[in-house]
């Protein structure tokens, strides 16, 4: 289950079908109960639709889609996932914006050096358009039906998505309009808002963000105080005198007030620093002061404060949606306890509800759930001894929820010979494996030697029989190795290991590889550098294989118990945190497409524009300058190039060279541009992202020390059982005051026992009940 998600309401029977998929799309704890209650629903108004009448409790038609509380998520129908659809529609109009004018189909984005791109004909990626835009339609109408006009106006995000739609669809009908030769297209700014709503984790984050606004404002004023304050000093004291050629650092640095600004915010990120201090250092060391106190105040403090109050913002921000997350699917288990409970009369001398563990029983043959999961809670019940369940324990069933799949390792084969036994147990041994980690590791060493040795030398002068003698002999004992596993573990135990699978797999391409260079080149011998043949020389052979080599000592992390915590830490971290890429990725695509807009074409080569601007009075390139560097590669011309110039911006590591040149080449405004940039993605999504990993790791960390070695785990923890010492269980009240509010439980259950008085007992109704 996704921690954080959004809070899920039961649903009336009439969306049933929809919202049965919804919960399980969302993770939600809707129970097996439930489920088969959904399904009873479904047979009987097909049953009922056959004769031409409704369904009890319900209307003949249900909607094939699904929509949470929110109307943000798509649905888990029979037969297909119309949220895999939607996925999928939203990975194809996102990825229009590489194959559409400006194309990106080219080599390089090098404006010396890039082809004309082929750009698909008008009406082309407009088709594909429309048909991701039907999707949306009958996504975005689905959504509002299930949630009913009521709710539809109180929903902010499906009115977004209603309007985005309708100005995305208006400006494809101008595009259309103007035969695609128009220069502004509005919807492609709009497409990232698709990525967005069909998230509720990500508008989640991205509400947890908009809280920490006016924390992170007060620190971003304070640090506009600080750049106003510097620049003026900085105006007063490097202002110009007579001597030119003393002035340098105003010539270069502090001309006038914009340049001023530009020059000490990008010190603020230390990407020109020490150069915007050396003209005035050289000329009085005391100069240095100024600079220094600039960065300490800036960037070792105010930076640092920032990132602080994120931190602090954000802290506790996993623990409280995983707890949030463990109440809904407490919520949903017990809300399927009361299904089931309603329908027996329940004693009068019972002091609580109960629900009969055949009856659970049958519901749990019926469902579709994880088989691994209902196959526990069945065993659990046939062992019950008790006829009946109370809400505790029908709760404690289903905890198996909380647990991913067991990893079950097949037996390894059992040889009857004493000899066998003998090779089986040495061989399957884990100081088997070290010895291999130590043959990796010399086979890492020779290649570093050979390396280094050959690292000045020709082409022609080389002589790579050592280097291919050493390649064969290691290669071949990667094979005798993973023979003699298999031999001892068997194929599919050893195939059962993830480390074996990867090991396995670069030692049959090593092999394919090293046959490959045998059968063109031959076997290894003095002076082994023949002639190019082939698709590859000799040369490029063994870089290739020794590549492979190094990339197959990764083998040794499971080996390492801290690498591993680390490693394995990391990964967990990477699926926790997807809906902060989510966010990145739609704040990328946005700025991308209006850098498009704003400099396409922009950047042009030296031979065609004014060597005014890029050169100094001889002719000669100045240092330091796009032109100088050869940054023609970093441009907006088209949406790949344009994505890459905006991470080169973000690592914020000469971002002073992006600022001055596209000021030259468009105009000065260009820098806020850049600089709303470096402000959303360096300072504010950075921090963030540093604040939360720390969260995460911290908590990851500490959990994973407790437990045992890797290799004695037999199964992965989710997130709620990771977390399960330090999570509060919902009490009873709190769960039955949730189900109480919901204003249709009432309806929920009224139909549940309808329809099973009917199914179950044979009572026939003269009526129709709907909703």
């Amino acid at each position: 289950m996704e921690a954080g998600a959004e809070a899920e309401p039961l649903l009336p029977p009439r969306r049933w079908r929809a919202g049965r998929g919804l919960w399980r799309e969302r993770g939600g704890a809707r129970s097996a109960a439930e489920d088969e209650l959904g399904r009873s629903w479904e047979r009987q108004e097909a049953q009922e639709a056959s004769h031409g009448t409704a369904g009890l409790g319900r209307p003949a038609r249900a909607a094939p889609g699904s929509s949470g509380g929110d109307g943000s998520e798509g649905a888990v129908s029979a037969g297909f996932s119309p949220n895999r659809i939607l996925s999928l529609t939203i990975t194809v109009i996102l990825a229009l914006a590489f194959i559409e004018e400006p194309s990106s189909l080219t080599i390089t984005s090098d404006v010396r050096y890039r082809l004309p791109a082929w750009n698909p004909p008008c009406g082309l990626t407009e088709s594909m358009e429309l048909l991701c835009f039907l999707v949306f339609v009958v996504d975005v109408s689905v959504k509002s039906y299930l949630i009913g006009w009521k709710e539809f106006w109180k929903n902010k995000w499906l009115m977004a998505y209603i309007l985005t739609l309708i100005v995305s669809l208006a400006d494809w009908i101008v595009s259309l309009s103007f035969f695609c030769k128009e220069s502004v297209r509005i919807r492609r700014i709009l497409r990232p808002f698709f990525l967005l709503q069909n998230s509720s984790m990500m508008k989640k984050t991205l509400k947890s963000i908009n809280s920490t606004l006016p924390e992170m404002a007060s620190v971003l004023l304070l640090l506009a105080v600080h750049l106003s304050l510097f620049t003026m000093f900085a105006m007063l004291l490097f202002a110009r005198t007579k001597d030119n050629q003393q002035d340098k650092e105003w010539v270069v640095y502090f001309r006038n007030l914009p340049d001023s600004l530009t020059s000490l915010l990008v010190l603020l990120t230390t990407a020109n620093n020490p150069d915007v201090m050396i003209p005035a250092y050289s000329k009085n060391r005391a100069y240095s002061i100024f600079f220094i106190l600039f960065t300490v105040l800036g960037n070792l403090f105010l930076m640092n404060l920032l990132t602080a109050i994120i931190y602090n913002q954000f802290r506790g921000y996993l623990l409280k949606s995983v707890q949030s997350s463990l109440f809904r699917r407490r919520l949903g288990i017990r809300a399927a306890f009361e299904v089931l409970s309603s329908l027996k009369e329940t004693p009068a001398s019972a002091q609580q509800s109960c629900v009969s563990v055949g009856s659970l029983l049958q519901v749990l043959q019926k469902a579709e759930m994880d088989s691994r999961c209902k196959q526990a809670i069945m065993r659990s019940l046939k062992m019950c001894s008790c006829d009946q369940l109370s809400a505790a324990q029908f709760q404690k069933l289903f905890e198996e929820l909380d647990k991913d799949a067991i990893k079950q390792h097949p037996p390894s084969p059992e040889y009857q010979s004493h000899f066998m036994q003998k090779v089986q147990f040495a061989f399957g041994h884990p100081y088997f494996g070290y010895l291999g980690n130590v043959v990796a590791l010399a086979n890492i060493i020779s290649i570093c030697v050979v390396l280094v040795m050959d690292a000045d030398k020709q082409p022609s002068e080389r002589d790579d029989f050592f280097l291919g003698a050493i390649n064969c002999f290691f290669i071949l004992y990667y094979l005798l190795e993973m023979l003699l596993k298999i031999l001892a573990m068997g194929l599919k135990r050893y195939l059962s290991y993830p480390s074996n699978r990867f090991d396995g797999l670069l030692t049959v391409i090593l092999l394919i590889l090293e046959i490959a260079t045998f059968a063109v080149y031959g076997f290894p011998h003095p002076g082994w550098r023949p002639e190019f043949m082939g698709l590859l020389s000799l040369w490029d052979m063994v870089r290739l294989v020794n590549m492979l080599i190094v990339f197959r000592f990764l083998r040794i992390i499971p080996n390492m118990k801290f690498m591993a915590l680390v490693v394995t830490t990391l990964l967990d971290l990477v699926k926790n945190l997807r809906a902060f890429a989510g966010i990145l990725v739609v704040v990328f695509y946005a700025f991308a497409i209006t850098g498009i807009m704003l400099f396409k074409g922009a950047v042009v080569p030296l031979g065609n524009t004014s060597a005014a601007n890029t050169t100094h009075d001889n002719g000669t390139l100045q240092c330091g300058t796009y032109e100088q560097l050869e940054y023609w590669p970093n441009n907006f011309d088209d949406f790949a190039a344009a994505v890459v110039t905006l991470w080169d911006v973000m690592v914020v590591n000469n971002w002073q060279v992006f600022l001055d040149a596209f000021s030259r080449y468009s105009s000065p405004w260009a820098k806020i541009y850049f600089v709303a940039w470096w402000l959303i993605s360096s300072v504010i999504w950075v921090n963030l992202f540093v604040a939360l990993l720390l969260e995460n790791f911290i908590h990851k960390w500490d959990r994973r020390c407790q437990r045992e070695s890797l290799s004695d785990i037999e199964y992965q923890r989710t997130v709620e059982l990771m977390f399960r010492d330090v999570l509060e269980e919902p009490t009873e009240e709190e769960l039955m005051e949730k189900l109480h509010q919901h204003p249709h439980l009432h309806l929920f259950l009224f139909h549940t026992v309808l329809y099973f008085m009917k199914k179950l007992r044979g009572i026939s109704f003269g009526w129709n009940v709907v909703p």
